[in-house]
């Protein structure tokens, strides 16, 4: 397995979408090119929740893929959200991505396990198959804590054992877990790449990781970079100031009424920096009132990101 090195800023970036709902090709790979021009940036995840991959057709998500690929010219491999229900359908998935160029995959845990839970050994059996049908290295994908889709500690080390797992994204959302946990799958599986995706606790994640995996730095990528160094090399002050000034961003896109509407407020934020023409979503997403709007490109101001 070709071991990727995503030891930094991986950005997941949005879908950009034409006034009328159609997928912008041209955007998204001007998007790809600015992110994948960023000294830190190691790789770029599409079709995830930032992405709305679960909005698309099997078509768009193939196509998005390809454009991507093509837009970075293979200078910054392409992850794709793998967020298929069944086993199969998610093997199926990988395989699509595979053909349009995605060098990882990022599993995400069957949908029905968020409300019902998952039985023993299904997580495991669902990378194994995928990987083994596609081929395709994957990215062990941790859910929130308040859900029935975050695996236990002995889940997680199973799934970090197999064949074709290189990295684990953590959203896990509860720091006594957190503490508890990383410092196990780093002793027992000290290849793996850990990168948090807490777009919202950042500063508290930062000094534990190899990376970070997160709609956010679709947004604002150089001081994300700016600030895994400074996790990285244990400085604290530079990390709490970098922290202290994106938190009118943080709160304006992510400490909203839903952690949906950070998709909106994400795309809000690109179009004020100038990276997208339009803010379009796709139902179910709803669009921000303009007061938001305006609140996002303050912020964004206020964090010298505009």
């Amino acid at each position: 397995m070709t071991q990727l090195d995503l030891r930094g800023l991986v950005p997941a970036p949005v879908t950009p979408f034409t006034p009328d709902g159609a997928v912008d090709h041209e955007a998204l790979a001007s998007y790809g090119r600015w992110l994948a021009g960023f000294d830190g940036v190691k790789g770029l995840v599409c079709l995830g929740h930032a992405g709305e991959g679960t909005f698309l057709t099997q078509q768009e998500q193939v196509a998005v893929i390809r454009t991507l690929v093509e837009a970075v010219d293979g200078a910054t491999p392409i992850i794709a959200g793998i967020t298929g229900e069944g086993t199969a359908v998610a093997a199926d998935e990988a395989r699509r991505a595979v053909d349009a160029g995605a060098a990882a995959g990022l599993l995400y845990p069957s949908h029905g396990w968020l409300r019902f839970g998952f039985q023993k050994g299904a997580p495991q059996d669902r990378y194994r198959v995928v990987h083994e049908e596609s081929g395709l290295p994957l990215i062990l994908f941790q859910y929130p804590d308040v859900t029935k889709a975050s695996y236990d500690l002995e889940t997680q080390l199973e799934i970090a054992a197999q064949p074709g797992v290189f990295a684990t994204k953590n959203g896990v959302r509860n720091m006594r877990r957190w503490d508890t946990e990383i410092p196990v799958l780093r002793a027992e599986h000290p290849e793996l790449q850990i990168l948090t995706c807490h777009d919202e606790y950042l500063l508290h994640t930062m000094f534990d990781v190899d990376g970070a995996l997160v709609g956010y730095g679709g947004l604002a990528p150089e001081p994300l970079i700016e600030l895994i160094a400074a996790g990285k090399a244990r400085d604290y002050v530079a990390a709490r100031a970098l922290h202290d000034r994106l938190l009118p961003v943080t709160k304006s896109v992510y400490h909203r009424g839903s952690h949906m509407e950070g998709t909106v407020a994400l795309k809000l934020g690109l179009k004020a920096r100038g990276v997208l023409p339009h803010a379009t979503v796709r139902s179910p997403l709803i669009d921000l009132s303009e007061a938001a709007e305006q609140e996002i490109a303050e912020a964004l101001k206020a964090a010298s990101l505009i």
